[in-house]
């Protein structure tokens, strides 16, 4: 698109404009490399039931984010994400998971759960489940923590 010499729209020319530019390029570019066929279709306007569950293969307190509500939009999370993430300390172990049930409009893009041993060098082996109406639809564990979504973060 051209637009006539004389026009009072200019292209921005400071490097903060051009990183925030590349910035949102990217994440729009991030986020629409996602296959749909990888992730399950809940799209409608119902809430879904969302249960999240965190354990670990030895005793340990942990520190849990996770998402109960959806945020209005991309900008509004974007701007807080603590706001809508909250976090808790929690005692976790192989007999004693955490467990939260939720009900989330857009879980494909706001269900999530994330659990870490923080700055601790020690490895609890931390799991995390996530479900949406009852179907696992991610499990991921790791030595000092985990993240389970359905969309990649």
């Amino acid at each position: 698109m051209m637009f006539p010499s004389g026009s009072a729209l200019t292209r921005p020319t400071t490097v903060p404009a051009r990183l925030l530019s590349a910035c949102a390029l990217a994440a729009a570019g991030f986020t629409a490399t996602i296959p749909l066929a990888m992730s399950p279709a809940f799209a409608d306007d119902a809430l879904h039931q969302v249960k999240y569950t965190v354990t670990s293969s030895t005793p340990y307190n942990v520190d849990i984010y996770y998402r109960d509500v959806d945020p209005p939009n991309w900008g509004e999370y974007s701007h807080n994400p603590y706001l809508y993430s909250p976090k808790i300390e929690a005692d976790i172990g192989p007999n004693q998971p955490w467990v939260l049930n939720v009900a989330l409009a857009d879980p494909n893009n706001w269900a999530m759960v994330s659990a870490t041993s923080g700055w601790s060098s020690d490895t609890p082996g931390v799991q995390c489940t996530l479900e949406v109406d009852g179907v696992v639809v991610s499990k991921n564990d790791g030595p000092r923590g985990a993240l389970c979504s359905i969309r990649n973060w």
